[in-house]
């Protein structure tokens, strides 16, 4: 299945014209042919007929794409493997590290950084990630340090990676700007979202910074059939919120921007790349360029764990025993609206009204959070081990399947 979007608006596009000479920011690339990226060093081996594209990644071992001294800023990372399976998708742990930190700003897996969180990546495009073929991956999310940037790849993925291509472009800086954020992103998941209790996208963090967007897969729980899975709101916590946000939505695909369900869309800021109801997977994304999220203090940002289906539906399924918790019904419009919650009302009530009723439900969810913070370090856990990581993943369909019709998951 391909995905096209608009062409989009990067995030250097706001940069300096491009006619316009910048006396700061020599551009270097690191690779394979040019591991320290320096001056004049490219293409070595082979008297320069492409001796070294790639390197094989044994499982276990880690890889060096970029140890940059100096102050820079990336610009692009590319990177392409020839095995895309979801197991070396999610086995392959990403880490960068800025300034010399001791630990990591961005650990994460490498399939789910770029948007392939549900077992394939897709061809896509967007303002800070892209995949044109569905064979790459591409960022072009700017990620400025100060005197140190270095990223690495860890094979956890149980078996050898043949073969890795990749280049890191960046800029050589007399100094990083004095307000420069340090680019960070964490992974979370998990299996079995506890009923009434929302997902964590990005615990609580403290400091200055600005939250850049997130990509969210969810497996869905078989039990709860094809009912939506989607009417949780996003909830963002910002400088000293407590038990109430001061950002809060009203759907999950409201905001990725779409409304009444969700199919593949995959635009600049906002899209689902996957939309695969016959094997309940779901992958999401919305980037805040145009609508930016600063704080000044900490944030925290949350997903509600909801679901909705016709009355008649989810009395069936508490019926059979299925774990949920109505919590809302829609008869149509405001003034019929019935909150179960508040009134203490249960949906097996006589005189209660047929409706659309929501209810807390348990899924599989993983997210990757982007975020910009003012300290290399967050404080957030580690990644999960790769067991976890890789547990119960599900694969898209075999690639001879055939589509059953025009809004088909394709990929």
């Amino acid at each position: 299945m391909t995905i096209l979007a608009a062409a989009p608006a990067t995030a250097q596009e706001s940069a300096a014209p491009l006619y316009q000479f910048q006396a700061d920011g020599r551009p270097r690339w690191a690779g394979p042919e040019n591991r320290d990226a320096a001056k004049a060093a490219g293409g070595r081996e082979n008297r320069g007929a492409k001796g070294r594209a790639f390197e094989t990644l044994a499982a276990g071992a880690s890889l060096t794409l970029a140890d940059i001294h100096g102050a820079g800023i990336i610009d692009r990372m590319w990177i392409t493997t020839e095995d895309r399976s979801p197991e070396m998708l999610r086995g392959l742990r990403l880490d960068i590290y800025w300034d010399g930190a001791a630990k990591p700003a961005v650990s994460v897996p490498l399939g789910d950084f770029f948007g392939a969180g549900a077992g394939a990546l897709v061809p896509m495009e967007t303002a800070l990630l892209a995949s044109p073929e569905g064979r790459s991956y591409v960022s072009y999310i700017p990620m400025p340090f100060r005197t140190r940037a270095r990223i690495v790849v860890t094979n956890e993925a149980g078996k050898p990676l043949k073969l890795i291509f990749w280049d890191v472009d960046f800029r050589q800086l007399a100094a990083a700007p004095r307000d420069a954020l340090y680019f960070h992103a964490y992974w979370s998941r998990t299996r079995q979202t506890p009923l009434g209790r929302d997902f964590s996208i990005l615990p609580k963090i403290s400091g200055r910074g600005r939250f850049l967007g997130t990509i969210v897969t969810t497996f869905t729980n078989p039990a709860y059939g094809k009912s939506w899975w989607g009417e949780g709101e996003v909830k963002i916590y910002l400088d000293g919120d407590d038990v109430l946000p001061t950002l809060a939505g009203t759907g999950t695909e409201d905001y990725i921007g779409t409304g009444w369900g969700q199919g593949t869309y995959a635009h600049r800021f906002q899209g689902s790349p996957v939309a695969d109801e016959p094997r309940g997977r779901w992958t999401f994304y919305r980037f805040h360029i145009p609508d930016p999220i600063f704080f000044d203090r900490d944030i925290r940002v949350d997903l509600q764990q909801i679901g909705g289906a016709p009355k008649k539906q989810v009395v069936e399924m508490l019926s059979a025993g299925v774990k949920l918790i109505p919590v809302t019904v829609d008869p149509g419009g405001r003034a019929a609206f019935r909150q179960l919650l508040t009134a203490g009302t249960k949906v097996t009530d006589p005189g209660l009204p047929d409706g659309w009723t929501n209810f807390y439900r348990s899924d599989d969810v993983s997210a990757i959070a982007f975020f910009y913070l003012d300290k290399p370090m967050s404080g957030l856990p580690p990644l999960p081990a790769a067991d976890e990581r890789l547990a119960g993943l599900r694969p898209p369909a075999p690639p001879d399947r055939k589509p059953s019709g025009p809004g088909s998951p394709g990929e």
